[in-house]
């Protein structure tokens, strides 16, 4: 874990370093730069850019690098020779490659739970959209009485619950890494496992992270499980979705709709089942204004930490 000395931290002015194609809002860029430089160090700021030669160059000379869905791979790092800590501001951080920023003695975070409630009211605007056949004009059905099941119990799944018990919903869950009797705590049934999970529910809302364990573990044999009219819900990371077997699924299956912020593969032709299937233009969990200020923040002041204390609490790589 890499700490800086009590010298350090009282002579050196940190270059912050936000790097982002797709930008933040001018309200939490302007959040970023308080909190940077009430710090007393430099922001500096990488916006819109093209191709990435233009992040190379910017990284030179950065202490620190803030990003969203922008990619830190070696090559990335290789440029950038005084790197100390990189913050992906959002929940997850496969955009980083965790074991090249290990190996730079970079640290890397992300700021888990500012996106939470913008996710999680997005997996109702879907789910609203869904069961009401997606506004054809014809009858739909309520969500009042209906099971949800929700697959991974973080920050982002306890605000789908919380949400879902204002609809009146019969909430269930299931995390590997989550205690059963933490979720029961949370006034949500405990299953005992993801199949069981897609046995009982209506609704099945994913939010797991795309790992070695996780990718495409959403396949034919898990969603077929399902019950007539089944909705799934993808709002995590398209890499858990097997795409060509819940393709096949769908077609077997008429009944099945399935709804994400995540477009997919260009070959995935989910455009045939017209009225079962949507996705968002690009991925929308975070697109609030309100997520985009907590994240920013959020990222800014934990560089703060870390250069002032050595804080490492949203260490994600080790």
């Amino acid at each position: 874990m890499l700490r800086l000395s009590r010298s350090h931290k009282t002579r050196i002015t940190m270059k912050v370093l936000v790097a982002t194609e797709k930008p933040f809002a001018a309200a939490a860029v302007e959040g970023i730069r308080k909190e940077v430089e009430a710090a007393g160090n430099e922001l500096a700021l990488l916006e819109k850019y093209t191709e990435k030669a233009q992040l190379l160059d910017a990284v030179k000379d950065a202490d620190a690098l803030i990003i969203r869905s922008d990619k830190v791979d070696a090559e990335v790092l290789d440029a950038a020779k005084q790197l100390k800590i990189v913050v992906r501001a959002g929940a997850g951080y496969d955009n980083i490659d965790l074991a090249a920023a290990t190996a730079h003695n970079v640290v890397a975070e992300n700021t888990p739970g500012q996106n939470a409630n913008a996710v999680a009211e997005l997996v109702f605007g879907l789910l609203v959209m869904a069961v009401r056949g997606f506004y054809n004009g014809k009858s739909g059905s309520e969500l009042l009485g209906k099971k949800l099941g929700i697959l991974a119990f973080g920050n982002v799944g306890r605000n789908v619950a919380r949400i879902a018990k204002g609809f009146g919903m019969d909430v269930y869950a299931y995390d590997a890494y989550c205690p059963a009797e933490v979720i029961e705590q949370a006034g949500v049934h405990a299953v005992e496992n993801q199949d069981a999970l897609f046995e009982l529910c209506d609704v099945v809302s994913l939010h797991i992270p795309a790992t070695a364990e996780t990718r495409e573990s959403i396949n034919y044999a898990l969603v077929g499980k399902m019950k007539k009219g089944g909705i799934l819900v993808n709002t995590a990371r398209k890499e858990v979705i097997n795409e060509p077997e819940l393709i096949k699924l769908m077609q077997e299956r008429d009944d099945l709709k399935f709804v994400t912020d995540i477009k997919p593969d260009a070959d995935a032709d989910f455009a045939q089942f017209e009225g079962r299937y949507f996705s968002t233009p690009k991925k929308m969990g975070a697109q609030t204004a309100e997520a985009n200020i907590n994240a920013g923040i959020a990222a800014a002041r934990q560089i703060n930490a870390f250069f002032k204390d050595g804080d490492t609490k949203f260490q994600v790589n080790k």
